[in-house]
């Protein structure tokens, strides 16, 4: 930012009230983004210290249910509860690790699986929504129907596609 202020700003004659205002403007455009971040990292930080996952690996013990479907599934309902699919994403690794070992999964399909649920539903809480909202200027509602359900395809696709690949790879 030092080197900006100086080769973007001083350099061209802009004055320091003016840059200061062009800082403000994009240091709060993305403090949001990085507070969902790092607040999912701690989220997913405090269900491993609560032993979530060894829960959810005990539960699966004797299931019939696919880890693949469980591990998608975790990341799914977290993208839609906390909106960010870079924390969903995170914190249903974390959960769904023990799985790996618990049932001899394949681990890049897990991967696969748990970054797909990650997609599910983008709404408000995802910067991604309002990137695609501003970008070609809809509302809200027309975002949800265009870009939420499209990403919602995407991560279903990906699903099946996993579970299909899992059948020929083991």
């Amino acid at each position: 930012m030092i080197v900006a202020i100086f080769t973007f700003g001083l350099n061209r004659g802009k004055k320091m009230p003016e840059l200061m205002n062009s800082i403000t403007e994009s240091v709060s455009s993305i403090a949001v983004i990085l507070l969902i971040i790092g607040g999912g990292g701690a989220f997913k930080q405090v269900l491993i210290d609560s032993h979530v996952d060894k829960y959810v690996a005990h539960l699966m013990e004797g299931s019939s249910i696919s880890p693949l479907i469980l591990a998608w599934l975790i990341a799914a309902v977290l993208r839609v509860v906390l909106g960010s699919a870079t924390v969903a994403g995170m914190t249903a690794a974390g959960i769904a690790a023990p799985l790996v070992a618990a049932t001899h999964v394949s681990p890049e399909f897990m991967v696969l699986a748990t970054g797909a649920g990650s997609m599910t539903f983008s709404h408000v809480n995802d910067a991604g929504f309002w990137i695609y909202k501003e970008f070609f200027n809809l509302s809200i509602g027309k975002t949800i129907k265009t870009w939420s359900v499209m990403v919602t395809i995407a991560s279903l696709v990906g699903l099946a596609g996993v579970l299909i690949i899992n059948q020929f790879i083991k």
